[in-house]
């Protein structure tokens, strides 16, 4: 039972079409189970474009799920740079890494995921199991039965709400403001300074951060690649609402699509920009024509596991980006779950699945607030920040989006 064309092992239902969803399909798929994705977005996920920092663990679950690494995987960068706001050079470290798009990662895992299997714009409105399986509404009005239901449906899942009705993600009081653009369009000085290396700059109180990542023809050659920039900035639980208002009034709860922000948050950011950050940033920020902007959250679930019902991904926890695992860990989730319920006794199994996923979730929640804490608190007096600096520098420099810590 070891390939789609053996017999079946079993029938499983995935909420969520995206990076974990998609990954725990292919490889259920792959290991003889029927499974059927529904995804609530009926727009190509592949359209959303940004930059991830993948690690080994990303690759090799890839590997499982049938997808081909290969050279054109991403970008890489011989190591980390810091910029002072004037735009010298604070400090460097060797750190050879590859730097992937969304958009690179999501195709690779679609293109091994059967499209008849793949509904879009179908999500799942609620939920009821029995001993022998679960049944699943859609918001169409249709239905669907399965063995196993993975909730695999993001930080606002469906499948959780139902299931902890009272755990919210807890805003961490920062946000971040996210670009995009063309590696061509930047000055030579700003391409050399920025675009061999996973670059930050530290005003007060605050992070950007920058790589280059494949072109939209996933075209890793200089000049045909893109600039993905992160800028983190604290703010006030109360401010935002209004700035997660877009230009009709309507408000979001974590993030606005490029094309709906509103003028004066754009234009603010791009004022402090010119205040705050070195040269060579300010630049890219001038760059992007539709910034965006994300509040950042943590989430942590207290059980993974509710009978027929199992949680993976952002379903299950969220960590700050500043570890750098969002996208591995959602691979991670999927390649354990996949191998849990080819057990021969998948309840059992499941039992130490949830207890080891736990610890690792929580572990790795409680490091990404360790990595980001400086960014709660008010910013500190210019002489307090520049002693701080030395120390967030470090960290930055071999802790930040970094694996290692898996197997410590």
């Amino acid at each position: 039972m070891t390939g789609p064309c053996g017999p079946r092992r079993g029938r499983v239902i995935v909420a969520g079409g995206s990076i974990a969803g998609l990954c725990a399909g292919a490889l259920l798929h792959r290991l003889g189970f029927a499974v059927e994705v529904f995804e609530r977005s009926g727009e190509a996920l592949a359209s959303r474009g940004a930059g991830i920092v993948p690690h080994p663990e990303l690759f090799a679950a890839l590997e499982e799920a049938g997808a081909r690494i290969d050279a054109t995987i991403g970008v890489p960068v011989a190591g980390r740079r810091i910029f002072e706001p004037d735009g010298t050079v604070l400090s460097e470290h060797a750190l050879p890494q590859i730097m992937m798009s969304w958009d690179r990662l999501f195709r690779l895992i679609r293109a091994v995921f059967p499209d008849r299997h793949y509904h879009a714009g179908r999500a799942i409105a609620g939920f009821e199991q029995d001993e022998d399986g679960v049944t699943v509404q859609l918001a169409d009005g249709g239905c669907a039965r399965a063995d196993w239901l993975i909730g695999a449906d993001g930080i606002r899942s469906t499948v959780r709400r139902q299931l902890l009705p009272d755990l919210e993600p807890a805003y961490a009081g920062y946000v971040a403001w996210r670009g995009l653009i063309e590696e061509r369009s930047m000055s030579a000085a700003a391409r050399d300074a920025l675009c061999r290396h996973l670059a930050f700059c530290l005003p007060p109180g605050e992070q950007m951060l920058g790589y280059p990542v494949p072109g939209a023809d996933e075209a890793i050659a200089p000049g045909r690649r893109r600039y993905n920039w992160v800028w983190y900035r604290p703010l006030e639980a109360a401010q935002l609402p209004a700035l997660l208002t877009d230009a009709d009034g309507r408000r979001y709860d974590m993030s606005i699509p490029p094309a709906r922000m509103a003028a004066g948050p754009v234009a603010e950011m791009r004022a402090a920009a010119e205040a705050l950050v070195a040269p060579c940033f300010l630049e890219v920020v001038g760059l992007v024509e539709q910034p965006f902007i994300q509040a950042i959250y943590d989430l942590e679930s207290p059980g993974l596991v509710f009978g027929r019902v199992a949680l993976i991904g952002d379903a299950a926890f969220v960590a700050r980006p500043h570890a750098g695992m969002g996208a591995t860990k959602a691979a991670l989730d999927a390649v354990t779950l996949a191998r849990t319920l080819a057990a021969a006794d998948p309840a059992a199994a499941l039992a130490e699945w949830e207890r080891r996923q736990l610890r690792y979730g929580q572990a790795l929640v409680e490091r990404a607030r360790w990595l980001g804490a400086y960014l709660e608190q008010p910013p500190p007096p210019a002489r307090g920040w520049s002693k701080m600096v030395e120390k967030l520098a470090a960290r930055l420099l071999t802790e930040t989006a970094i694996s290692g810590w898996l197997h410590a």
